[in-house]
């Protein structure tokens, strides 16, 4: 009797040892798997985080350069609006000059405008071209302003010239009604050129005010 009690106390003892053993066991599976699950919900949260930052900062990107391709896109169609309107500005302008052209005092001022190319030039042979249509005007005021350019530089130098000063022959070649008006001198058979027609000296005074009337038309505040 006494050694059946021996052999279910030890039998006892060992399925004790095994349960607890079993229990230890389980409860580390479980203390792992919650570990390791932990451990996965939050890679995975931070892999979601990192995605949306991603996503977050590619959507702010592609705003920006949507943003900036706009922005340039208004600056050019308001470059191009500013441009026709300084065009037809300029456009204008000449329009006017064209009437110049028509009024009573132009001889005279085709006279000074080859005198000045002349003073320009400072060659001895010179040809003269004009629009079609000024050219009686121009063979007419033509000796004079020879004559004028003659004393000009014989009263600043002392030197009396004798110019070769002729009118183009080849009405091909006269100018056309785009240039307003005015004349234009060469020498050394084109080589020298002096452009003194109405659409030059537009040019000339347009680039010259031309910060100035981007100042009045286009004012920055």
């Amino acid at each position: 009797m006494a050694a059946t009690d021996q052999i279910r106390q030890m039998v006892n003892f060992i399925l004790q040892e095994a349960h607890e053993k079993a229990n230890e066991i389980r409860v580390k599976t479980e203390h792992d798997f919650n570990l390791e699950k932990q451990t996965l919900v939050h890679e995975a949260k931070l892999n979601i985080q990192e995605e949306f930052t991603k996503k977050e900062k590619d959507r702010e990107i592609q705003e920006r350069i949507t943003r900036s391709a706009e922005i340039g896109e208004c600056r050019v169609k308001k470059m191009k609006i500013r441009d026709d309107l300084l065009q037809n500005l300029l456009q204008e302008a000449g329009a006017k000059c064209a009437v110049v052209t028509r009024g009573q005092n132009y001889p005279q001022l085709l006279q000074k405008l080859i005198v000045q190319g002349l003073i320009k030039i400072e060659e001895n042979e010179i040809t003269v071209f004009c629009r079609t249509e000024d050219l009686k005007t121009v063979e007419s005021i033509l000796p004079a302003a020879i004559k004028e350019y003659v004393e000009i530089i014989k009263r600043e130098s002392g030197v009396t010239l004798s110019p070769k000063v002729s009118l183009n022959t080849d009405r091909s070649k006269d100018l056309k009604e785009s240039s307003y008006g005015g004349v234009l001198l060469t020498a050394l058979n084109g080589k020298i050129v002096c452009d003194n027609t109405m659409s030059s000296r537009l040019k000339l005074v347009y680039e010259e005010l031309l910060p100035s009337i981007r100042a009045i038309l286009f004012p920055e505040n």
